[in-house]
């Protein structure tokens, strides 16, 4: 099975983020997220071993107690830059994030998981952008896309508290990726 960690939006925040895309997705033909499928990613653990499953859940339960985490969504952005994108995204901020993702990463790596090589860089995809499909593609274009950013009034999507994160299991389908909760690990209040 593959699976990885994230926490959940709100549907509040949910909501916001399905105006932008209903809003965003007429400027491009680029792959976009569903916005039920949206959530922050603090571990991509990838295949993993039915049998070792009740294993990687005690691991994760064992992570150090922390508080609550606030949760601020706002700014969109292209990865790796806006000259060359692969990723349409939308920032966080989340005070406490990066130290949860570091120690599900220590926890995953004790069991056989690759640690991470990059720094921790929270963020929602909100869309793949292949730019070279087959040699006589074109790149689609991204114009139209930037121009509706641009003109957007704001770009503060909704904040939140995470209360607590979640394995999840991802099952790739021709419609897209479909996204089971395993377990649940909350926060201590």
């Amino acid at each position: 099975m593959r699976l990885f960690t994230a926490l959940d939006l709100e549907p509040g925040v949910v909501a916001n983020l399905e105006r932008l895309l209903v809003e965003l997705r007429p400027t491009a033909r680029i792959q976009w997220s569903p916005p039920a499928n949206l959530h922050i990613t603090t571990k991509f653990i990838g295949e993993w071993p039915d049998e070792r499953l009740a294993e990687l859940k005690t691991a994760l339960a064992a992570l150090p107690a922390r508080a609550a985490i606030p949760v601020r969504i706002h700014h969109l952005g292209f990865f790796p830059n806006p000259h060359s994108p692969r990723i349409f995204w939308c920032g966080i901020d989340a005070p406490g994030l990066a130290e949860l993702a570091g120690d599900t990463d220590r926890a995953t790596a004790a069991l056989g998981v690759a640690a991470e090589t990059r720094a921790f860089s929270p963020h929602l995809t909100l869309a793949r952008i292949n730019l070279h499909k087959t040699p006589a593609a074109r790149p689609p274009a991204l114009q139209p896309l930037r121009e509706a950013i641009a003109g957007l009034p704001e770009l503060e999507f909704g904040r939140f508290v995470a209360a607590g994160f979640y394995l999840y299991q991802s099952q790739l389908r021709p419609g897209g990726s479909v996204y089971t909760k395993l377990a649940e690990f909350p926060f201590p209040s």
